[in-house]
């Protein structure tokens, strides 16, 4: 059984968004706690699953990723854990969502350059029999 967050949980969870590498010293000084009372507060966090992990943000274009597109599609019902299974799995797709929206399944791919890009989208149709394909380039990350 998971216990309240409280204000403190809070403010911790702000600044590891902010930062997930700020120092526990840090933390603990601007919360008023000690570090020890912020390391079992940041384990309980993980145990409960509220903290999954800490990731990296990455810049794509600097990796060599000029082309990113959220991209939205539909799939038959009965391919569409085959296909998440699979492009989870795919080390371009860097986000990936089944929704109830306009699209059944919306992922972020980063790509080397836009002929990599059709390419992948080419196949997914090819493969998947994937419908109403919507890419969407990325001009700017505004907010991650």
């Amino acid at each position: 059984m998971s216990s309240a967050i409280d204000e403190k949980d809070l403010e911790i969870i702000k600044m590891l968004e902010n930062n997930a590498r700020i120092p526990l010293t840090r933390i603990a000084e601007k919360v008023g706690m000690s570090d020890v009372a912020i390391r079992k507060r940041l384990k309980k966090l993980e145990g409960e699953g509220i903290i999954k992990g800490y990731r990296l943000r990455l810049d794509h274009a600097k990796l060599g990723y000029r082309a990113r597109a959220i991209i939205g599609f539909n799939v038959d019902a009965t391919r569409l854990l085959e296909v998440v299974r699979t492009l989870r799995e795919h080390p371009q797709v860097r986000f990936l969502a089944v929704t109830s929206g306009d699209h059944m399944v919306i992922l972020d791919y980063w790509a080397k350059d836009n002929l990599e890009l059709e390419k992948f989208i080419e196949e997914l149709k090819a493969k998947y029999n994937v419908r109403d394909v919507m890419p969407s380039l990325v001009v700017e990350m505004i907010k991650e």
